[in-house]
């Protein structure tokens, strides 16, 4: 069970949130003072079990620490990471080599190694680190957060829980099902609170009319409205009637005059603006442009900027409310497409990969890959392949929608009373 306060400031821990307080825990340990805590040096009085320690703790705060631990490790983990060493091609003697040599292949091939190596040195090798959360970027759940239809991971949690999402078209409500590619999103619009009007006590910004809404204090306004009537109390009532008639009588005694100096093209002037307010007085008082009759109403959460970005992996419509998952993330050299507040290729990941590298479970049995979060590979084959089954064991086969650890339990007792009744037998 994740930790209730994920936007503690002491601890400073970012996670998938948009929260003017997570974007602060996030400067905090890149280029605040907490940022010394994450950089390993060659020196360093910390031990290694440490450096993995805070490393972990780190990455596992932002990428899915909603996942318990031994789930993660169990099902979230690749068996490796691809290895992106240049491969220099090795040339043996004899004819091969001769006829490499008249056809000129090795000095192509030469050519191509140094244009390799100078590509790596300009952008360096591809941060395949990062890779090591593809399993995570699959799940529903955060899916639906990098299509920035929602401002958290535990926001979109909610929508998916509560029925508000549909997946290729059925609704679906399991936060932990892992998407394949082709697979398409749609949310409802009115679960959406981009789309409705935030309280008067948050903070947003009002794209259609370009301004910022600032929070309103509500609990002083008694007080204040209380000041007012004492001050207004204190004056007299001879002295405030008084007042009202002497300006009464002022203004009825100038409006003549002024009336008569005003010149012919000030009246006209008049007569105009008065039909203009009058074609837009009472309900149509506010003057709406055309263009922004017709948009949407979208209210932006204050210090929402950092965190509108949508990875390449994703095609959004945001007309449709609906998303597409593509493929796979990758990576290449110089560029991860998997986002992290770390480098994607640096010590800090570097260091989560050895600890749970040396500590995940090492063998995965049929029974418990039958027992595996959903996963939308075996709906896609299911698809395809109407008559696919899943081996568990070598004896005995089980349909995938049978496919529960209650009908495994039960499937294998019906196995072995027959067993034991043929050897009876």
């Amino acid at each position: 069970m994740r930790n209730n306060n994920v936007l503690n400031l002491r601890r400073s821990l970012p996670c998938m949130s948009w929260s003017p307080k997570n974007l602060y825990n996030l400067w905090k340990r890149t280029a605040g003072p907490a940022a010394e805590e994450l950089t390993f040096k060659l020196t360093t009085q910390q031990t290694v079990f440490q450096q993995r320690w805070r490393s972990k703790a780190a990455v596992r705060a932002y990428h899915g620490d909603f996942i318990p631990e031994k789930v993660f490790k169990r099902w979230y983990l690749p068996q490796n990471i691809p290895d992106v060493r240049p491969k220099r091609q090795v040339f043996s003697g004899g004819d091969k080599l001769d006829l490499e040599e008249f056809a000129r292949r090795k000095l192509r091939a030469k050519q191509k190694e140094q244009e390799l190596e100078d590509e790596i040195e300009q952008k360096g090798m591809a941060p395949v680190g990062s890779l090591m959360f593809v399993e995570v970027e699959r799940r529903l759940d955060v899916f639906l957060f990098r299509t920035c239809f929602v401002h958290s991971v535990y926001e979109a949690r909610r929508l998916i829980i509560h029925g508000y999402v549909k997946l290729n078209g059925r609704k679906h409500s399991k936060a932990n099902t892992r998407l394949a590619p082709g697979d398409m999103i749609s949310v409802d619009p009115e679960a959406i609170r981009f789309f409705n009007k935030p309280p008067p006590h948050v903070l947003y910004d009002d794209v259609i009319n370009g301004n910022r809404v600032e929070p309103k204090v509500t609990k002083d306004a008694p007080d204040n409205v209380e000041v007012a009537a004492e001050e207004t109390s204190e004056v007299p009532a001879e002295v405030a009637q008084a007042a009202v008639e002497e300006t009464s009588n002022a203004s009825t005694e100038a409006a003549p005059e002024v009336a008569k100096e005003k010149p012919k093209e000030t009246k006209k002037a008049a007569q105009q603006t008065s039909k203009d307010n009058k074609g837009s007085g009472g309900k149509k008082s506010h003057i709406v442009e055309a263009s922004k009759k017709d948009l949407t109403p979208f209210y932006l959460p204050a210090y929402a900027s950092p965190w509108l970005f949508i990875p390449a992996y994703i095609e959004v419509s945001f007309k449709t409310c609906s998303a597409v998952y593509v493929r796979h993330p990758t990576a290449r050299p110089g560029y991860s497409e998997i986002p992290t507040p770390y480098d994607a290729d640096g010590a800090l990941i570097r260091y989560a990969w050895e600890w749970y590298n040396q500590r995940r479970p090492r063998m995965r049995s049929q029974s418990q890959l039958a027992r595996s979060p959903e996963d939308r590979v075996v709906t896609v084959a299911q698809a395809l392949h109407k008559d696919w089954t899943r081996t568990l064991d070598p004896g005995w086969t089980l349909a995938p929608h049978k496919d529960t650890p209650e009908n495994i339990a039960a499937y294998k007792e019906r196995q072995w009373k027959r067993e034991a009744v043929a050897s009876a037998n």
